[in-house]
């Protein structure tokens, strides 16, 4: 067993390095870790390489299969777009250059969110010119439209460590996607008044008047409300507790006959959502049944031994110390799970934690930190900066940061009063 730890211990440290194929090693080196503590591949053993495999089929991939269908039909019939573009023109009428800018990176996330691809680069090209001709410093327009993966990562529904974590944990989406959609936005609430009170304070009260570029969109002839309909069906689902699979069917099927579609054609695109579950799906399967080796080979315990009273008079608050500090330094929320999932499941096992409170703990921190230090190096800040001319990172990321805290601190005040 204590080779088996070590073993465990060596594959967390390797995936935690980035310069291996994380999905790869977590089963690699957990079923070599399994074999060494003497478990039989299969058999009638309690405890066989084949019935951790098994476990790791967490029911919550059959959630994220129905709101995949959902995402499907809502992108293939223009319902998304429809909707990421009403939330840029919103931000333009109601904030001018900062709500621009601001409603770019919600867009993003919002697209990130249901789609598994946060690329804000994708609404800078549209809202970073006009939010820069209303005056508003570019490399301040670069770092609020970045924002947008706090969003997508912890609102949305497809990220692999968010999947993990919710099937760590047994709670299912809906309440915790609400706590992420709330952290998110106070990000961008707080960079929004951050650039507002900038302005006034360097340019006066006229910057917020002046004219600039319209964003400029093509319309996709299909009403927000009508647009919003079906999405506002699958919300209300969530938070009825129903099951997530056939809600997400349910209102699928919804857009299906809003656009008079033929039901055969509607399954087809549908069923184009299901392309975006391959890597979640691996995620998943991966790092649960890493997590049962884990728990098997005796390394939680060990680990729980060590920490000792602070674990057991403090997890929730540990959970989150130990996911933030985990994303602040990969700056990865995807190579966070390497530690953040085997974590959540030492956690788990503390008679009184509340699942729900450990789960918000620990996709919470990486989902935020991990923009810190340099604003993502994937997907983020990075892909933002060339298509905002003039733009520099360091300097981009140094005004996303105090945002970044007052969205920790909300996390924080969440997950204490959750707990």
């Amino acid at each position: 067993m204590t080779v088996s730890q070590i073993l465990m211990v060596v594959t967390l440290l390797l995936m935690l390095t980035g310069k291996v194929p994380l999905y790869l090693t977590a089963v690699v080196g957990s079923t070599i870790a399994a074999l060494m503590a003497g478990f039989p591949m299969g058999g009638g053993a309690d405890v066989t390489i084949n019935r951790l495999l098994v476990s790791s089929l967490h029911p919550v991939i059959l959630d994220m299969m129905g709101v995949l269908l959902f995402i499907g039909i809502m992108e293939k019939v223009g319902f998304l777009n429809t909707i990421v573009i009403k939330v840029m023109q919103f931000g333009e009428r109601v904030g001018r250059g900062p709500g621009v800018c601001t409603a770019g990176g919600i867009a993003a996330g919002i697209i990130g969110g249901m789609t598994g691809f946060t690329q804000p680069a994708i609404t800078a090209v549209i809202t970073a010119p006009p939010a820069v001709a209303l005056g508003v410093d570019k490399n301040k327009v670069a770092g609020t439209i970045a924002h947008a993966g706090h969003l997508g990562n912890f609102g949305g529904f497809t990220h692999p460590t968010m999947v993990a974590v919710v099937a760590t944990a047994g709670i299912g989406f809906g309440a915790i996607n609400v706590v992420g959609i709330i952290v998110g936005l106070s990000i961008f609430v707080a960079s929004y008044f951050r650039l507002t009170w900038q302005m006034k304070k360097e340019q006066g009260d006229a910057a917020a008047s002046r004219d600039g570029n319209q964003i400029v969109v093509e319309d996709t002839g299909i009403s927000f409300a009508k647009a919003i309909f079906p999405f506002c069906v699958l919300i209300v689902g969530f938070v009825a507790g129903l099951p997530i699979a056939l809600v997400g069917i349910f209102s699928a099927l919804i857009v299906v006959l809003m656009t008079t579609r033929d039901l055969i054609g509607g399954e087809k695109d549908m069923q184009e959502g299901l392309s975006r579950i391959t890597v979640p799906l691996l995620a998943t399967v991966s790092f649960m049944y890493m997590s049962a080796v884990i728990r098997e080979v005796g390394l939680v315990g060990v680990v729980s031994d060590a920490l000792g009273a602070y674990l057991q008079d403090y997890p929730i608050l540990i959970m989150l110390l130990v996911s933030s500090a985990t994303g602040f330094i990969t700056q990865s929320n995807g190579a966070s799970a390497a530690i953040v999932i085997p974590f959540l499941t030492m956690i788990l096992q503390i008679p009184g934690v509340d699942p729900f409170a450990a789960a918000v703990a620990a996709a919470g921190g990486p989902a935020i930190m991990q923009y810190y230090l340099t604003g993502g190096p994937v997907a983020a800040l990075a892909t933002v900066i060339p298509v905002v001319p003039g733009s520099d990172l360091k300097l981009a990321n140094r005004f996303q940061r105090p945002s970044i805290l007052v969205g920790m601190l909300v996390l924080f005040v969440i997950t204490y009063f959750i707990s």
